[in-house]
């Protein structure tokens, strides 16, 4: 059964996000699909997704290689992410379902309880969710897909430390799903530009030099039900 490119560049992408291939490091089809258990079809496919993403840049005589951005790169990844996630909750204001304000309640609800027990890789994991939920409920795929590949980037060029108090940060996805939930969009615009504005404070630029904290948990290799 062919495995879908999507899969396959899911699967890439995660792994360069998590730095199991290394910036500027070469991404050679015959290793990639040996790696995923794929043939070199769908990797060259999702080679060409990633490269129009920024994960891969082709080098003369190199080929397909990890793409190496620069600190001003990052920066502009950060300040994008703050002009857009506050666009996507006004949106979203406007156009969420019940569907969706069920699934973001639920996801506060939780946030709260895991804060107050401790957890910060499963808090994570639940802001993640709750951001993507988010972005879905503008009701705008174009401006979904974006900044979930702004929420890729940023994992990818910068370490982000714990909430100092995380109540307070599950208290701020608090007030925005109530403006989203009144209606209210400039509320749940301003909040969201303040919750964006303080967690920006908490990242932590991984330089290519080798002396930044660097995410080395290898991903499975099975490329189905991989998150996107």
């Amino acid at each position: 059964m062919r495995v879908p490119a999507h899969s396959v560049c899911t699967a890439i992408r995660d792994d360069i996000v998590a730095g199991v291939h290394e910036r500027g490091g070469r991404l050679t089809e015959e290793v990639l699909a040996r790696r995923y258990g794929v043939s070199r079809v769908p990797v060259r496919e999702a080679l060409r997704t990633l490269e129009a993403e920024g994960f891969v840049v082709t080098r003369r005589h190199a080929g397909a290689c990890v793409a190496e951005p620069t600190a001003q790169e990052a920066a502009d990844v950060l300040e994008m992410r703050l002009l857009l996630e506050p666009l996507g909750a006004a949106r979203a204001a406007q156009r969420r379902t019940e569907a969706h304000l069920k699934v973001l309640r639920g996801l506060v609800r939780l946030g709260r309880e895991r804060a107050r027990n401790g957890g910060s890789e499963e808090l994570r994991s639940l802001g993640g969710w709750f951001h993507e939920t988010l972005a879905q409920a503008s009701g705008s795929p174009s401006l979904a897909s974006m900044l979930t590949q702004l929420r890729h980037k940023i994992a990818w060029m910068y370490a982000v430390d714990a909430p100092q108090s995380p109540l307070d940060s599950w208290a701020e996805h608090g007030a925005i799903v109530d403006a989203v939930a009144r209606g209210d969009g400039e509320r749940a615009r301003a909040v969201t530009a303040l919750h964006a504005e303080r967690a920006t404070g908490a990242h932590r630029l991984r330089l290519s030099g080798g002396a930044e904290r660097v995410r080395t948990s290898q991903h499975a290799v099975n490329t189905t039900g991989r998150r996107h």
